[in-house]
């Protein structure tokens, strides 16, 4: 802003030295008119250096006052300069604008008639100029503070989203552990007891071999029937262990649909393309919660009739669409449910995209890394 006040300043005194020289060249180059004008061009460049508010509010006055002496002494047209000094003087906020524009154009009394016009013109574009540059200066102070809150929001969304991260990797640790101990303990527990019993009977087997062979083959046999009972609870453990099928992946989603269709007044389809074996646990984890919770708005809200779920690979992203053939809405009010999808999606660095133009739609996009 402070540019253009000097630029406005220059202009005014470029035309005040024009007019000066076109009316009386003798008295354009007397020495005490060089003198005014230097004087004021060194008050007037000295007024942006300073900093501080007070001494710059001093400079300003003087180089007001400076220029009625001018005026009075050597030549009226010095006045043309006066608005720029009394609107630096009185600058005020946009309420009492009227003020500062009152006391730019009351020196004009002082004035001949005949620099009423130059004068109030000068007057008015200096007002104009000064004021469109507070309009936009305050614009600009408006712009960089969202900028910052952006800023903050971004870093504060950023760390969130490697907190959530963290979270996730450290959960995934956690239950690999539990589950291991989990193993470990049952393997100890069962498998590990049945073996031990099996080692002892033939132990005591191989030392009555020679003396009592009927008792030794009696513990023989009763050796290997912990062996194999041992066996079938390995059998057993790792059959617990293994889900059933129908709780994995695009199974899992499929079996939801089919029940969606049988309990529901709603047609749901569910189509997939793609090589569906890259989407880890916790993606799929993530594409059922996320279908569940758009189903349950669609049902709610949406009035549909027919609920389509699509699951495709793209290069670098996994692709969940929940559509359904609803009334839709123009504009999207975020709830609790769209908001936890959000949450979830972007703990895994993925995002969810609503729309609500042609009946409803819910697009889950998560990364995977392609191989």
């Amino acid at each position: 802003m402070e540019l253009w006040t000097i630029g406005n300043k220059a202009a005014v005194l470029g035309y005040v030295v024009a007019a000066a020289y076109l009316a009386d060249s003798e008295s354009a180059v007397n020495p005490w008119h060089m003198l005014a004008y230097l004087l004021y061009l060194a008050l007037n460049i000295a007024v942006p250096i300073v900093k501080k508010q007070q001494p710059k509010r001093l400079l300003v006055a003087l180089s007001a006052a400076s220029v009625i002496v001018f005026a009075v002494r050597l030549n009226p047209l010095f006045l043309l300069l006066l608005p720029v000094n009394a609107h630096e003087l009185l600058s005020l906020p946009k309420e009492r604008r009227l003020l500062t524009l009152t006391a730019m154009v009351l020196p004009v009394l002082l004035l001949p008639v005949v620099l009423y016009p130059p004068y109030l013109l000068c007057a008015l574009l200096s007002y104009l100029l000064q004021a469109c540059g507070n309009s936009m200066g305050g614009k600009l102070a408006k712009l960089e503070d969202e900028r910052e809150r952006t800023r903050e929001d971004v870093h504060r969304l950023t760390r969130s989203l490697h907190e959530n991260i963290d979270y996730i990797r450290q959960s995934e640790y956690t239950i690999k552990l539990e589950e291991r101990n989990r193993l470990s303990q049952r393997i100890h527990d069962d498998i590990g007891h049945a073996m031990a019993g099996a080692l002892i009977q033939m132990e005591a087997s191989r030392r009555l071999l020679t003396s009592d062979r009927d008792k030794a083959s009696e513990l023989l046999g009763n050796a290997i029937a912990i062996s194999k009972e041992g066996l079938e609870r390995i059998r057993l453990t790792l059959k617990d262990m293994k889900p059933r099928s129908e709780e994995l992946g695009i199974n899992r989603l499929r079996l939801f649909v089919d029940e969606l269709s049988t309990k529901e007044t709603v047609t749901a389809t569910l189509s997939h393309d793609g090589d569906l074996d890259k989407i880890t646990p916790l993606q799929w984890k993530i594409i059922q919660q996320n279908t569940t919770e758009a189903v349950t708005n669609a049902l709610k809200y949406a009035e549909a009739t027919a609920i389509h779920v699509e699951v495709r690979m793209l290069n670098t992203f996994i692709k969940t669409v929940v559509t359904d053939n609803g009334k839709g809405a123009p504009k999207v009010v975020k709830g609790l449910g769209i908001l936890g999808m959000e949450e979830r999606s972007a703990a895994a660095g993925g995002t969810v995209i609503v729309d609500g133009t042609k009946g409803f739609s819910v697009t889950t996009l998560l990364p995977y890394q392609g191989t």
